[in-house]
């Protein structure tokens, strides 16, 4: 099993932080105060940067790295009934997932990081997951009154850098997250899909034959 440089950095940090921690409280029942101040507060400067890469490491699961334009997801899309369509939609891995939706459109949205320089430094680069897919009606009444089908395609996480960032400002010199991105077709006829992801959004277009 391999682990990323973030997980390495915050098993790391976080167990000499704690050894010094502990080293410092030594000093203290010898009535050595210096020894105690100094490694208890690098002590707890090693804790807070393993707490800091353990927390990007979790957030992070999911993202993809992103470097060039590249093909997210598949969807096939059939029609079932009248403002009513399957997509079955198809990773890159494998994976595949079936939604039953309503509307005229298909609609897929993401979430893009872009981290900064100093951030880059430790392999950190844009990154993107697919947030949700739905159904769209092209008609605003029917959008705010028929029937809405929406899921999520993400999956849940303790630490959600996306909104992380949107909430704390002081976040800004590490990575952009104030915008997501979306996309979306309208659906009359049985079609093969792509959605296209690049640093600059999404993309969604008739596939072409693998």
């Amino acid at each position: 099993m391999s682990f990323s440089p973030l997980v390495i950095a915050a098993i790391g940090c976080g167990a000499f932080g704690a050894i010094l921690v502990i080293a410092g409280v030594v000093a203290l029942f010898r009535w050595r105060p210096m020894r105690f101040i100094f490694r208890t507060l690098i002590g707890l400067l090693l804790l807070a940067l393993g707490a800091l890469a353990g927390g990007i490491a979790i957030g992070i699961q999911g993202y993809q790295a992103l470097t060039r334009e590249e093909v997210a997801a598949r969807i096939s899309v059939r029609p079932a009934a009248p403002q009513k369509f399957t997509a079955t939609l198809r990773y890159p891995d494998g994976r595949s997932q079936v939604f039953d939706l309503a509307g005229d459109e298909i609609y897929v949205d993401a979430h893009i990081l872009k981290w900064k320089p100093i951030a880059n430094l430790i392999g950190l680069h844009t990154a993107y997951e697919l947030d949700r897919i739905a159904g769209r009606y092209q008609a605003i009444e029917q959008e705010r009154s028929a029937l809405r089908t929406i899921y999520r395609l993400r999956e849940a996480r303790p630490v959600e850098l996306f909104r992380l960032r949107q909430r704390y400002p002081f976040l800004a010199p590490l990575y952009d997250a104030e915008y997501g991105s979306a996309t979306f077709v309208q659906v009359n006829e049985p079609t093969e899909l792509e959605v296209r992801v690049s640093t600059s959004g999404l993309l969604m277009r008739e596939a072409k034959p693998q």
